[in-house]
């Protein structure tokens, strides 16, 4: 409930200011996309202003989005690896002690986890002890 009073005290004054821009630049503009002939130029769009500066602004934030994702592409990377090396844990955890027929290498383990970390190792990581 406090959410939706909260989006409301947000969105209705941004939507009054939005109504009150597209009323008050209302008339056309010509945007021409020929450089060099302002006269009578070949490709020319003629539209409100008010569209014309929510569509760039529109266009911005996808931009601003998919910079953003690219950018975090090697944290996501990162999450993917470690949550390979908590299923590794996990699987040794969940094995009993008395089930183990010997006993893995403190190294070895930890090899295997500098191995999930660096990407040598895709999927799941199974381990299978004794």
């Amino acid at each position: 409930m406090l959410r939706k009073i909260l989006t409301a005290i947000v969105v209705i004054p941004i939507a009054i200011i939005m109504i009150a821009f597209a009323v008050a630049n209302r008339h056309s503009v010509t945007i021409s996309l020929d450089p060099f002939s302002s006269n009578d130029p070949v490709a020319s769009v003629t539209l409100p202003l008010f569209a014309l500066i929510f569509f760039l602004l529109i266009v911005g934030v996808f931009i601003g989005g998919a910079a953003t994702w690219l950018r975090h592409g090697r944290w996501r990377w990162m999450a993917r690896r470690l949550e390979a090396w908590g299923r590794l844990a996990r699987d040794l955890d969940h094995k009993k002690l008395s089930e183990m027929t010997h006993t893995i290498p403190f190294a070895r383990v930890m090899q295997a986890g500098a191995d999930i970390l660096a990407g040598k190792v895709r999927g799941r990581v199974v381990v299978e002890i004794g």
